[in-house]
């Protein structure tokens, strides 16, 4: 057996019992999702965490912000992608299912956009850009903020992750968001104006 693979079947074995551990936690909330309308809000709070949300403060920030919020957009965009790269190869080396796979009373209450769960991608842009869309224009903290909770706990209610996907992958987000801020406080591209 390669490297790779005793890697995947320890990562394997260890979320075997972390997800056994975290059972009941993601039973509870996912049965919230059985009622129409905590279901269809938490839908629509997912679906927007897709990019929706995140794109249309993008296309706002320089209109709020000016050439500020230009140079503000460039660093989120540059730290949005990173946060695709981290996520994407992690799900892809870690590859733990999502609860609604392993377990038949977890319900998928929305479509999968990939089949592993760790760490939750969209947790992990939601913390980034709520960091980084605060920084740059900060009236939106209260707006985004709020939002990347909801978006972290829809992950949950829907079938899609487990708590610790979300809570790692809020992590992920904050450390490199934050990180990007300790480097460069007034942003990648501040030196341009």
């Amino acid at each position: 057996m390669d490297l790779m693979k005793q890697r995947q079947a320890r990562a394997e074995f260890l979320f075997r019992r972390a997800d056994h551990f975290e059972l009941s936690v993601c039973q509870r909330l996912n049965r919230m999702g059985h009622q129409r309308a905590i279901r269809l809000f938490f839908k629509g709070v997912s679906r927007l965490g897709d990019g929706v949300f995140w794109y249309t403060l993008a296309l706002a920030l320089p209109l709020l912000a000016g050439t500020e919020g230009l140079l503000a957009l460039a660093h989120i965009t540059v730290t949005g992608l990173l946060c695709l790269l981290i996520y994407s190869q992690l799900k892809n080396r870690l590859v733990r299912q999502r609860p609604f796979i392993s377990f038949p009373d977890i319900h998928a209450h929305t479509a999968p956009l990939d089949k592993y769960s760790f760490p939750s991608g969209h947790t992990m842009n939601a913390v980034n850009f709520a960091v980084l869309f605060s920084w740059a224009y900060p009236p939106l903290m209260w707006i985004v903020v709020p939002f990347a909770i909801l978006v972290g706990l829809s992950r949950v209610i829907l079938g899609m992750h487990y708590p610790t996907d979300v809570t790692v992958g809020a992590a992920l987000g904050f450390t490199l968001s934050y990180g990007s801020l300790i480097l460069f406080p007034l942003g990648i591209f501040s030196g341009l104006i």
